[in-house]
């Protein structure tokens, strides 16, 4: 039997992926196939995420790193399943990431 879910996940600061496929357009198509199966997904916790999401890092306080474009580029997110909404943390280069502490962006 085929369920739907209940719940979309609200995905918080879809400026800041404009913002940045528009520097970096090789992205701008990888970045809304990430935004459209995420506000769709209604995950429930961090093991329906990764299940979905395999090579997706996890972060402490349910910040989530994923690869994008090939691990070309980083988007760390920030996600409250109870009230369903994610919010964008940073999205950039692989490089980028590297000068940054992920855990606290």
């Amino acid at each position: 039997m085929f369920v739907l879910n209940q719940f979309e996940l609200r995905v918080i600061a879809t400026g800041t992926l404009r913002d940045f496929w528009t520097n970096h357009n090789d992205c701008e198509q990888q970045l809304t196939a990430w935004y459209r199966e995420t506000e769709k997904s209604g995950f429930k916790n961090l093991n329906e995420l990764k299940l979905e999401y395999p090579s997706a890092s996890i972060l402490k306080d349910n910040r989530v790193v994923f690869n994008i474009k090939g691990n070309r580029y980083r988007l760390i997110v920030k996600i409250n399943f109870d009230y369903q909404i994610c919010w964008i943390r940073f999205v950039g280069t692989h490089a980028e990431y590297d000068k940054i502490n992920a855990n606290e962006n």
